[in-house]
């Protein structure tokens, strides 16, 4: 019980400083987010009564406490761009890119592990040195590119989708999922390929271990072998990698989403950038920190209940 009560303390204290140091670096960037909203040919008495509504004329340890005391109620106040709540614009593109946050981990899972097991079993054989040549090549590739890539090919040449034709889910699930698939792919294959050469390197070095040699002389196939206990033990080090990828592909897809027209958080956070729209860019920071926290926080936990020579003390 204390380890989670230093890990959770831990982590509350890391997102605070990350929201702290937040705050500041948008408060010292030049630029002034009324003038932006209201234009270059503003009246300067329009101009500071809209910071006065906003509260923007507040000093910093009161804009900062403002927002710290939202924060903790998931409150971060209004856009300066569309005078919205940023709580419903976030909620309204939260489902998006959450959708393609699974469906990019599900294939990530589902593809790299039977592939980095089978790599692992044949090295040095056709299937292994293909599979490698190809991975080394996707690790290389970045997810943007990718999605270009799959935009000219699939969508533009092939024809399987319109580019830039999102459908939302409450419209067509079935659509929507058809769409997503692309993405999803341009987000996942350079994962794929990184978690099959991290799960085979893993796999290998446990098998040249003395409990395989062992497990062997009592007559356990290799099958049984690789399943009952090397993949077990090779885990570890992969869980901490996947707990990587999953923070990543959770709070990395902006530019993807830019590509596909997707109205995700992503998309959002660009635009809410190029706006100065400073709340909502704020909120977005919060969300993408406590992402990565909450995953390597959960990370920490599975080392336990994957390996019991793993004390928590």
């Amino acid at each position: 019980m204390r380890y989670y009560m230093k890990k959770i303390i831990s982590l509350i204290m890391v997102l605070f400083l990350i929201m702290l140091l937040t705050f500041i670096a948008f408060q010292v960037i030049p630029g002034d987010s009324a003038a932006s909203r209201l234009g270059v040919d503003a009246e300067p008495e329009a101009v500071e009564a809209l910071r006065e509504s906003l509260g923007l004329n507040k000093s910093l340890p009161e804009r900062f406490f403002s927002f710290l005391g939202g924060a903790v109620r998931g409150d971060f106040g209004n856009s300066y761009q569309y005078s919205r709540p940023v709580r419903e614009m976030l909620a309204a593109r939260l489902p998006v890119t959450v959708g393609l946050a699974v469906i990019s981990i599900l294939m990530i899972v589902v593809l790299s592990v039977p592939l980095g097991l089978l790599c692992s079993r044949k090295e040095g054989g056709v299937a292994d040195r293909v599979i490698t040549m190809v991975t080394q090549t996707l690790m290389a590739v970045p997810a943007f590119f990718l999605g270009i890539v799959i935009t000219l090919i699939f969508g533009l040449a092939l024809k399987w989708f319109v580019p830039g034709a999102y459908v939302a889910p409450e419209e067509d699930f079935g659509g929507f999922l058809r769409y997503m698939i692309f993405p999803a792919v341009a987000i996942a294959v350079p994962k794929i390929a990184m978690t099959v050469k991290f799960l085979k390197t893993s796999v290998l070095r446990e098998l040249k271990l003395d409990y395989v040699r062992t497990a062997r002389s009592k007559g356990n196939s290799e099958r049984a072998i690789l399943w009952k206990h090397v993949l077990k033990n090779a885990l570890i080090p992969v869980i901490t990698f996947m707990g990587m990828v999953i923070a990543d592909v959770l709070a990395g897809s902006i530019v993807v989403e830019k590509v596909f027209n997707l109205p995700g958080v992503g998309r959002l956070l660009i635009t809410a950038i190029s706006n100065r729209d400073y709340p909502v860019v704020e909120a977005g920071v919060v969300y993408i920190a406590s992402v990565v926290l909450i995953v390597n926080f959960i990370v920490d936990l599975l080392y336990q209940k994957v390996d019991p020579r793993v004390r928590i003390k």
